[in-house]
């Protein structure tokens, strides 16, 4: 479930996990793009509001494809040998260890990510636009809104089925 207050959005946790699925990346990428996708679809135009949520989605794209061998097209590779200063308590950066070419092929993975994504919350929100309303008159309301008025919200909202490479 999600917490909004200024329209800042933030996941809450549901239980503490090390371990997160390509599914449940995909899923956080449609979250990250939602801000965006419901200017767009509200107003016809996009601010700077949702920027951070972009470059977080992006940032996080990269690493399922260059960190996390989740793209279909490049398989279970890592790409980039990061190169951590542990004492400045941040990283100084990336070690380029492959080819242009490959460089090519990541970047369109990572637009291919975010396409969908955005492509998802486009879908979900177009669906629930009725859902959207209220939410925004709430948050305009009341600024902060808590659990409980959030599931009373999202009460009618049901969870799409996912397309898998199983799928017929």
């Amino acid at each position: 479930s999600r917490g909004m207050a200024l329209g800042y959005t933030m996941a809450l946790p549901t239980e503490d996990r090390y371990l997160q699925s390509k599914t449940e990346f995909e899923d956080k990428l449609a979250g990250l793009l939602g801000g965006n996708v419901a200017e767009r679809l509200v107003f016809g135009d996009t601010t700077t509001g949702a920027s951070n949520d972009i470059e977080k989605a992006t940032d996080l794209a990269r690493r399922m494809v260059t960190e996390f061998g989740m793209s279909d097209r490049l398989g279970p590779l890592s790409f980039g040998k990061r190169d951590e200063m542990v004492f400045l308590g941040r990283s100084m950066g990336n070690q380029v260890d492959y080819s242009l070419e490959v460089a090519h092929e990541i970047d369109e993975e990572v637009r291919a990510l975010i396409e969908a994504a955005h492509t998802e919350a486009w879908e979900i929100l177009t669906e629930y636009r009725d859902v959207l309303d209220i939410l925004a008159g709430e948050l305009l309301e009341k600024e902060t809104l808590h659990r409980a008025e959030l599931k009373a919200i999202f009460e009618d909202v049901k969870k799409r089925p996912r397309l898998t490479m199983f799928d017929d």
